[in-house]
């Protein structure tokens, strides 16, 4: 696996069945998931200051209002209404509905916790240009590839509650201006994301009936570890290295 790129996992061998392809799956998360990026270890390690902080939130609203976009798009593809059924409630997690709050709205708790104004953070005016190619790639994968791509594109899901934990317990402890109240999208996602992982995990298993398709299938993972890598990239060039392009978000003081 150390040879991966984004559209080849370059195998020694066909996946033969169910299991291979999950331990192949599961090697992907380990090798390529964003938790091993340097910004994420900054972040929870508290090597950040307010405005990288800061930056860090605006430009993963962008992806987290974006995930229902998405979300809507791979029931698009499906003529099985189970299918549609079951994907419905990603929605929801994240636009909320009538009397409950969604995961954008507790991203923006965050972020309004942070001390931005929450009409700039929904604007997107200030996201960096590679976060916003970043996340319409990733639409544009779901809309384009296979339905079972679009699902696999998912798994990165599996890897998310520790990373999650990692991120509760980093910031709290390390940031003065974080509490645990602007903190409860990730306490939610301690629950939504293994549910969410295990359905589309079951389905690529199933679906997944020969080595091309199971190919296809990691190789939609290692595209979407892709996408969230070059978010991580982006903000590490602008705030970390300053090289922030015209039109960001600049952070004031510190």
């Amino acid at each position: 696996m150390n040879a991966m790129t984004a559209f080849s996992i370059n195998s020694a061998a066909p996946l033969a069945n169910a299991d291979e392809l999950e331990a192949a799956l599961r090697q992907i998360g380990v090798a390529r998931y964003h938790n091993l990026h340097p910004f994420h270890r900054l972040l929870h390690g508290g090597k950040l200051n307010k405005g990288q902080v800061q930056a860090w939130a605006l430009n993963r609203y962008y992806y987290q209002s974006t995930i229902p976009i998405k979300d809507a798009v791979v029931i698009s593809r499906f003529r099985d209404r189970a299918t549609r059924v079951e994907w419905r409630h990603r929605i929801e997690d994240h636009d909320g509905d009538i009397g409950s709050e969604g995961g954008i709205e507790r991203w923006l708790k965050l972020t309004e916790g942070l001390g931005l104004d929450s009409e700039y953070v929904e604007s997107t005016q200030g996201i960096l240009p590679a976060t916003r190619f970043a996340v319409d790639a990733y639409v544009h994968f779901v809309r384009d590839r296979t339905p079972l791509e679009a699902i696999a594109s998912s798994l990165t899901e599996l890897f998310a509650p520790n990373l999650h934990e990692e991120r509760i317990a980093g910031m709290l402890a390390h940031y003065d201006f974080v509490n645990p109240e602007i903190m409860s999208y990730f306490k939610r996602r301690l629950t939504q994301a293994p549910r969410d992982a295990e359905f589309a995990l079951d389905y690529v298993k199933r679906h997944a009936t020969t080595p091309a398709e199971r190919e296809a299938v990691c190789n939609a993972l290692i595209f979407k570890t892709n996408v969230l890598w070059a978010q991580l990239d982006a903000l590490h060039h602008a705030y970390v290295d300053g090289h922030v392009p015209p039109g960001a978000f600049v952070p004031q003081g510190g």
